[in-house]
């Protein structure tokens, strides 16, 4: 897996590490089972503090996406095969989306033009993760 960040993004190191990860699931570059790299070998790798990593890491365990132990390290716990989320995954997502798309009426991006995003950036991580020529 070949992860990146921008140390000059007003995003937090920890939230890139982070959204990197689930995008690597999304996409089905990490399955069930697949391994990361250390805490301590990601931060050399991308020239940062490994407590950066650690919270980037915790987040996803909390989230459910990553299975942290001393023996196996960080590992892939779910991905789209994992069947339906929690209920709790759904209501926070459900309100982290309403924000998202707040952000774009409030920018003045139309209804159509949000929805197309939505379903073009949707498509490519079904297709991808599923091997399927068209979203499930």
């Amino acid at each position: 897996m070949i992860l990146s960040v921008d140390l000059n993004s007003e995003v937090p190191i920890y939230q890139q590490i982070r959204d990197r990860v689930v995008e690597a699931i999304a996409s089905g570059e990490l399955a069930v089972g697949s391994p990361l790299p250390s805490t301590r070998q990601l931060a050399a790798d991308l020239g940062i503090n490994f407590h950066t990593v650690n919270k980037a890491y915790d987040l996803l365990r909390r989230e459910g996406l990553l299975l942290l132990n001393r023996k196996n390290g960080a590992v892939v716990q779910r991905d789209a095969s994992s069947g339906p989320p929690a209920a709790h995954f759904t209501e926070d997502w459900t309100a982290r989306l309403r924000t998202l798309l707040a952000e774009a009426v409030a920018q003045g991006m139309g209804d159509r033009e949000a929805l197309a995003a939505c379903e073009s950036t949707l498509a490519r991580f079904t297709v991808t993760a599923r091997g399927q020529g068209e979203p499930a």
